[in-house]
């Protein structure tokens, strides 16, 4: 488990927020396969720009997904919309 929580760190001090990554270095950062990346990028989860007909990723968009903010505010989001759904229920 340190092994892991060492190479995550390791890897985010090697990504620059200015510097462009290709969809496979990305997908090494993130240690997510090639649908799951797409799927990403798809949905907006993951801003991505045609470069010389490759796509290439901020390192910032990078920096942003892992970073305990965007945790914080997905916890935030499931707990209101949790609170949400079960004032319905109880109403319904």
């Amino acid at each position: 488990m340190e092994f892991v929580i060492w190479n995550l760190i390791t890897s985010m001090s090697s990504i620059s927020p200015h510097n462009l990554y290709t969809t496979q270095e990305a997908q090494d950062f993130l240690r997510v396969s090639k649908s799951t990346l797409k799927r990403y990028l798809k949905k907006g989860i993951i801003k991505a720009y045609k470069v010389g007909g490759r796509y290439k990723i901020w390192g910032k968009e990078l920096l942003q997904l892992v970073s305990p903010e965007v945790e914080e505010k997905g916890k935030s989001f499931y707990q209101r919309t949790k609170k949400k759904i079960k004032g319905r229920i109880q109403n319904w």
